[in-house]
């Protein structure tokens, strides 16, 4: 069984698909909560002052703490995140992007996106929180 058939991608008729995101999952199993993770490394050292270079690191982190609790990536149902700069997301969105799909593959959760004025850490230029589902044994 895949991990795609552990979850049930929530498409209603008619709509057109979502791009880079899924409108909804449903899901069984037991929950996994992350708080916001930041594009620090494990030492709480930024390495990077640029967004997509912290976009990696940031997703690098959620799927260490996931390891944590026996998933990956692919147990991701919902992400949010939360960027400083909307104008510099956008027109880095291919950037992003890749940077995205090299630590999770082709697997898009439920996403939003919001730009806040600021975040606590003064060098963090993202903020990402998860939620995965780690599908009952059997």
């Amino acid at each position: 069984m895949t991990q795609q058939s552990l979850f049930k991608f929530l498409q209603p008729e008619g709509w057109k698909p979502a791009s880079g995101y899924a409108n909804g999952i449903m899901a069984e199993g037991t929950p996994i909560f992350l708080g916001g993770q930041i594009g620090w490394n494990g030492q709480q050292v930024f390495e990077s002052d640029d967004l997509v270079a912290q976009v990696k690191q940031t997703l690098e982190n959620i799927k260490e703490i996931l390891a944590e609790a026996g998933a990956s990536p692919d147990n991701v149902v919902r992400l949010t995140w939360y960027v400083v700069d909307k104008k510099d997301y956008l027109s880095r969105l291919r950037d992003v992007g890749e940077a995205y799909r090299s630590v999770f593959g082709k697997h898009f959760p439920s996403m939003t996106m919001i730009q806040v004025a600021d975040l606590v850490e003064d060098q963090a230029k993202v903020e990402i929180e998860a939620t995965a589902v780690l599908p009952k044994a059997g």
